[in-house]
């Protein structure tokens, strides 16, 4: 194990046996919609594909960009959109996809941004959920793992841009991000 991890938190095992059986989730409720998955990038990039492949119905795929983060481990409340879509979404069934729920601030913005625009549904998976840390009163309909109140990098999750590639997903040592 790399020396800046604690201990692997979700493996590559689990990691594709939990994102086969989001997609079979999926598959039963968006059959015939043609759903639009929103990855919110950087973060869910692994986790967005990982799932698509996964599924059997068709749909198509965006990206947005927000940051609320910046080089903090804890998100500062504000957040900015970097990267808007380039298709309208009216009608449409959205999935927004995200590689972890804390604050629950960014989703929150985010879904607002988007349901001014009249799709027909919007509904959010997250990879990671920590419930401990929610400040807004957020649904997430469909949550990969529930985990504990620690910093977490690895699969799309990051420290400063740092780590993302890793194949699971780890606890990052506190002396690696409390320096």
């Amino acid at each position: 194990m790399y020396k800046d991890f604690e201990k692997v938190l979700v493996s590559k095992e689990q990691l594709a046996k939990r994102i086969s059986e989001l997609a079979s989730e999926l598959d039963k409720e968006y059959n015939g919609k043609n759903p639009l998955f929103i990855g919110i990038l950087k973060g869910s990039v692994f986790f967005t594909a990982d799932l698509l492949k996964a599924l059997t119905i068709p749909c198509q795929m965006e990206f947005m960009a927000v940051s609320s983060y910046g080089k903090e481990t804890k998100s500062n409340g504000e957040v900015k959109l970097i990267k808007d879509l380039s298709v309208p979404i009216e009608g449409r069934h959205v999935i927004i996809v995200e590689d972890i729920v804390d604050s629950g601030n960014t989703l929150s913005y985010l879904k607002r941004i988007l349901l001014q625009r009249n799709p027909a549904s919007i509904k959010i998976i997250t990879l990671l959920d920590k419930p401990d840390r929610r400040k807004v009163d957020l649904k997430v309909e469909y949550i990969g793992f529930t985990i504990p109140d620690e910093f977490v990098v690895g699969y799309g999750l990051d420290y400063d841009e740092d780590y993302r590639t890793f194949d699971e997903v780890y606890i990052l040592k506190r002396e690696v991000y409390e320096k």
